[in-house]
C-alpha cells in the first residue's frame, strides 16, 4: 500500500479526521483519539502506524517490516509500525487499521459516539 491508498481508506472510516503534523506525517483521528500515522520509515519509505490488540502486538512485531512503534511503544503503548516490505498484505494493514479505528471508537465517551453517530 502507498501513502495515497493509506489515506483513501482511513478516510473512508466514518467520522475520522486528518491533520498533517509531526514531521509533516498523515495522522488520523476519530473523536480526539489517534487510531493511525503515515510518515517516514527508514529511507524516505511510507510508514504506516497503527494501535493493536496485546496478542496482535506480540505476534506480527516478529514480521519482517513491523516492529513496535517509535515513540508511542516506547511509553508502554501497543502499538506497531509497518516500514519496510513484507509484513501485512494491503488486506490485512486495512483490517489492523479498522481495528485501531474501532479500539479508538470505544475509548470515546458514550456521549461523543452518539453525536459522532459511531
Amino acid at each position: 500500500m502507498d501513502r495515497a491508498g493509506f489515506n483513501a481508506f482511513c478516510a473512508s472510516l466514518p467520522q475520522s479526521t486528518h491533520v498533517v503534523q509531526w514531521g509533516n506525517s498523515d495522522v488520523w483521528k476519530v473523536g480526539s483519539k489517534l487510531f493511525a500515522v503515515c510518515g517516514w520509515g527508514e529511507d524516505g519509505r511510507d510508514a504506516f502506524t497503527f494501535k493493536c490488540s496485546d496478542i496482535a502486538f506480540e505476534v506480527l512485531q516478529d514480521m519482517p517490516g513491523i516492529r513496535p512503534a517509535p515513540y508511542l511503544a516506547s511509553r508502554g503503548l501497543k502499538w506497531l509500525q509497518q516500514y519496510d516490505e513484507g509484513g501485512l498484505s494491503d488486506d490485512e494493514l486495512k483490517a489492523q487499521v479498522r481495528a485501531s479505528y474501532d479500539m479508538a471508537v470505544e475509548k470515546l465517551t458514550k456521549k461523543l459516539r452518539a453525536e459522532l453517530g459511531v
